[in-house]
Formats: structure tokens, C-alpha cells, sequence
């Protein structure tokens, strides 16, 4: 079943991809919301395809975050739909578009503080894999993957911040989701965790999923990502690569500013 992500009808002159049909990504198909009669969202359109990492940037109140929700499945759509390689999953839960291989990673910390790194990781495996030795082998696999082996009996409490994320990036990747939305990933982070951050996307992007992020950092989520879709006013006003979005005079009226340089 083929899904077109047909994009909105923008504020200004603007860069856009026209009729592509994405049967193999994550979208958010038109879709509105209102909060108490106020429009937050009109009839936005994004999506994102595999081995990418596309950004949702915006000012504050933009509607940015509640367009990640309703990705998420934390809150309902108003008016369009979600869809999963070309299925509608605008209906379902938020654990049940997880077990169809949505991911999603907090923004505040979401690591087990009582268990180690192992038991971590393996709290999640045991959900998804049955058997013992699958488990023990993805587990070694992820530990590895993420550098994180020598840390795997180190309780959760000692990690510094950018283990503790590549502990949950690790989580997360144990339940085999196709798509993973990361909520403000580089906030309160130092600069040598944001380098980390930007490995452990690349790391994503090269198993081949999906990556979207919504982050207050524009600079450095510019620098992470291939594409990004700028949220003004409850709708895009631009979407394209990093280069395409700093250059556009309206984003930076309306968002970066006259003097941003990435």
C-alpha cells in the first residue's frame, strides 16, 4: 500500500519536493491540531525514510513538539494521519506503533537507575527475544556496538551523560525499531557528549534506520541531520537540507536570524 506524503501549502516562496511517493517511511500526512480552540498545527506534511536523520526544528510555540507527539503517539491528530511504510497507524497506541518499530527516546533520562547496564539492555531483550542465547549474543552485539562493554556490570547511577545515552540509544535499538524519534537529544549535554551524539546518529543511519530529531540546538542539529523541516506558525516553512534551510531569507526572518552561520 502506497502512501503520498503530499507536502502543505507553505507561508512564502519556498524549496519543495513535489509528488514522491514514500510507501517506505514514516509520515505525518497533513495533519492539524487544536488546543482550546487555538490552532497549534495546520495541515503539516513530513516524513522520513530510512538510513536518514531529518530534524523538526522551530521557535518556541511553533508546533513543533506537538507534531513529534503525534508522531509518537502521545497525543491525537485532529484532522490528517500517521502511516508506517504505507499502513495508517493514526489509531494506535504508542506500544503498539513501538512493536511495529517506532522508537522513541525522552528527552529526560529514561535508563533504569537501579539496574546496571547489562540488565539495562537485557530488561528489554527479554520482551522481544525468547530465547536465552539470541539474547545473550544481540546483547553482546549492542554492548560492543556502542562501546559500552566495559561498562556493562557499572550501575546506572555512575554513568556519565554520554554513556547514559548511548546505554539508552542501546535500550531502544534492543526492541528492533525501524524509525527512532529523539527528543531533545543534545540538550544540557557538554560538547565532547554532542560529538557523541552525532557518532551514535551516524551509527543509526548506517543500520539503516530512520532518525527523527526535535532539538532546541539549531546549530547543532543542523550539523547532525540530512534534512530538516523549519515549524512557523503551526505549519513548514521550509523543508530541505542544512545548506538549503540557512540560506532561505524567510527562515531567517522568521527563525534563525540575519546573522546565523552554521
Amino acid at each position: 500500500m502506497s502512501s503520498n506524503c503530499a507536502k502543505n501549502n507553505h507561508l512564502t516562496t519556498h524549496f519543495i519536493r513535489k509528488n514522491v511517493k514514500h510507501s517506505n517511511s514514516l509520515c505525518a500526512n497533513n495533519i492539524s491540531k487544536q488546543f482550546k480552540k487555538r490552532t497549534v498545527l495546520r495541515d503539516v506534511s513530513i516524513y522520513v525514510q530510512p538510513s536518514e536523520a531529518v530534524g523538526l526544528l522551530g521557535p518556541n510555540g511553533a508546533g513543533k513538539t506537538t507534531c513529534f507527539y503525534i508522531i509518537i503517539g502521545l497525543i491525537p491528530t485532529d484532522a490528517g494521519n500517521v502511516s508506517l511504510y504505507g499502513q495508517n497507524i493514526t489509531d494506535l497506541p504508542m506500544y503498539r506503533r513501538a512493536r511495529l518499530g517506532v522508537g522513541y527516546l525522552p528527552q529526560d533520562s529514561s535508563i533504569f537507575r537501579g539496574l546496571n547496564v547489562e540488565q539495562n539492555i537485557s530488561a528489554v531483550l527479554e520482551l522481544v527475544e525468547s530465547n536465552p542465547k539470541r539474547q545473550n549474543l544481540i546483547l553482546d552485539k549492542l554492548l560492543a556496538e556502542f562501546s559500552i562493554s566495559h561498562l556493562r556490570n557499572i550501575s546506572a547511577l555512575a554513568l556519565s551523560g554520554g554513556e547514559r545515552r548511548r546505554v539508552e540509544i542501546a535500550r531502544a535499538l534492543a526492541s528492533r525499531p525501524q524509525f527512532i524519534l529523539l527528543d531533545e537529544p543534545l540538550s544540557g549535554i557538554d560538547p565532547i557528549a554532542i560529538s557523541e551524539i552525532r557518532d551514535l546518529i551516524s551509527q543509526l543511519k548506517n543500520r539503516g534506520l530512520g532518525v527523527l530529531i526535535t532539538d532546541h540546538n539549531v546549530r547543532e542539529t543542523l550539523e547532525i541531520v540530512d534534512r530538516a523541516y523549519i515549524i512557523h506558525d503551526g505549519m513548514v516553512l521550509m523543508e530541505g537540507s542544512p545548506s538549503e534551510i540557512v540560506s532561505n531569507p524567510n527562515v531567517r526572518q522568521f527563525y534563525l536570524g540575519e546573522s546565523f552561520i552554521l
